[in-house]
C-alpha cells in the first residue's frame, strides 16, 4: 500500500494492524475547515473561505469515502464552484496514481502523476498515509481537509446551503446514527475484510449484521434514517451500501447476507442512487476492479468476478412509510 515518512515514499508498507490481527484505521491529519467567512471550523486555522473556483477536490471513484465528498458536491450543486481530480482504480506499490484510463480526470494544479505528491506539496516532509478525498486550496496551495466526515459538512454549509443535511434539531440522532453505523458498518465492512485471525474477523463481522438488521427494521415504518426527511446519515451510508453486493459480500467475506435479501434496505438503496445527481457520481467499473484488482493479498491474481448482476434503476416504490418492494 505504501506510505510517506519524511516526504519520501516508501512502497509495500502493510495495513496497520494489532497484535490481535484487527484492522485499525488511521486519522486524518489535515482539519482545516472551509467557513463562509474564513472564521475556524471545529478543528484547524481560519483563512478559508467558500469562494467559487478557489477549492479542488481530489478522489477516487472506488472509495467510499470520497464517493460521500461527491454526492455532497452534486446535491449542493457546486460542480462549477469545485473542480475535481480522479485517480486511477488501480492502488499498488506507488499508491494513488493518475495513471491514464477510462474515469481517471488528471491533476491540472501540480500535473501529479502520483497522489502522494499532492500531500508533499502541501508539506515536503509529510509521514503518514496519503488517502481520498483530499481538499486543495489553490489560493494558499494546501491541503484544507482529507476528512471525508468533515469534507461534506463543509460542502453542506459553507457555500450557502445552510447545513440542510445537518439540522439544529436532529443533530443529536444524526451523531449518534453516524458514530454506530461507521464503526460497526462504514468500517466494520473493512474490519472484516482486513482481519487476519478468526476472532477478530466474527468481532467484525457479527456487529456488521447487526446493525443491517437493526437498518431494516428502521427503514421497515420510516422513509429515511431519521424519518420523513433525508439527512447526513443517509448519505453517509449510502455508498457502504451501494459497494455491499458489489464488492463486501464477496471480496470481504461480509456474506451472511446480501442487500438484495434486505426488502427495505434494497427499496431505499435504489432511492438513494436515483436521486437527482447521485447516479452521476456511482461508477462500478472502478470499484470492482479497484478492491480486486488492488488488494493483491486478498486476491493474489487480481482476478474481477463478473457478478452479481445489479439494477439500481428498478422502481424503488417507496412512501413515507418506508418498506419499498425488492
Amino acid at each position: 500500500m505504501g506510505l510517506l515518512i519524511n516526504g519520501v515514499w516508501h512502497a509495500d508498507t502493510p495495513l496497520v494492524a494489532t497484535k490481535d490481527g484487527a484492522f485499525v484505521r488511521n486519522e486524518s491529519p489535515f482539519r482545516n475547515w472551509v467557513t463562509a467567512d474564513g472564521a475556524p471550523g471545529p478543528t484547524g486555522e481560519g483563512g478559508f473561505q467558500a469562494e467559487h473556483g478557489r477549492y479542488h477536490l481530489y478522489v477516487s471513484l472506488a472509495c467510499p469515502w470520497a464517493h460521500r465528498t461527491l454526492i455532497f458536491r452534486a446535491l449542493n450543486g457546486l460542480q462549477d464552484s469545485i473542480s475535481v481530480s480522479v485517480v486511477n482504480w488501480l492502488m499498488l506499490g506507488h499508491g494513488w496514481t493518475f495513471v491514464e484510463g477510462e474515469g481517471v480526470v488528471p491533476d491540472p494544479i501540480h500535473n501529479a502523476r502520483f497522489l502522494h505528491e499532492i500531500y508533499t506539496a502541501a508539506d515536503r516532509r509529510f509521514t503518514g498515509k496519503v488517502t481520498v478525498p483530499v481538499l486543495w486550496d489553490k489560493a494558499r496551495g494546501t491541503i484544507v481537509s482529507n476528512e471525508s466526515a468533515d469534507i461534506i459538512r463543509m460542502l453542506d454549509s459553507a457555500w450557502g446551503g445552510g447545513g440542510r443535511h445537518y439540522p439544529d434539531a436532529l443533530r443529536e440522532e444524526i451523531d449518534a446514527l453516524n458514530a454506530r453505523i461507521y464503526d460497526t458498518l462504514n468500517n466494520g465492512v473493512y474490519k472484516a475484510g482486513f482481519a487476519t485471525t478468526q476472532a477478530a474477523y466474527e468481532a467484525a463481522v457479527n456487529p456488521l449484521f447487526e446493525t443491517l438488521d437493526w437498518l431494516e427494521a428502521q427503514l421497515t415504518t420510516r422513509r429515511y434514517l431519521c424519518g420523513d426527511v433525508i439527512t447526513e446519515a443517509d448519505w453517509r451510508l449510502f455508498p457502504t451500501l451501494l459497494r455491499f453486493d458489489a464488492v463486501y459480500a464477496g471480496h470481504f467475506k461480509c456474506d451472511r447476507r446480501r442487500i438484495a435479501d434486505y426488502p427495505a434496505l434494497s427499496g431505499y438503496l435504489r432511492e438513494l442512487y436515483q436521486w437527482p445527481g447521485v447516479r452521476e457520481t456511482v461508477n462500478f467499473s472502478h470499484i470492482r476492479r479497484h478492491y480486486y484488482e488492488s488488494h493483491r493479498g486478498l486476491n493474489p491474481h487480481g482476478i474481477v468476478p463478473v457478478g452479481p448482476v445489479l439494477d439500481y434503476d428498478r422502481p424503488h416504490e417507496r412512501g413515507g412509510g418506508g418498506l419499498g418492494v425488492a
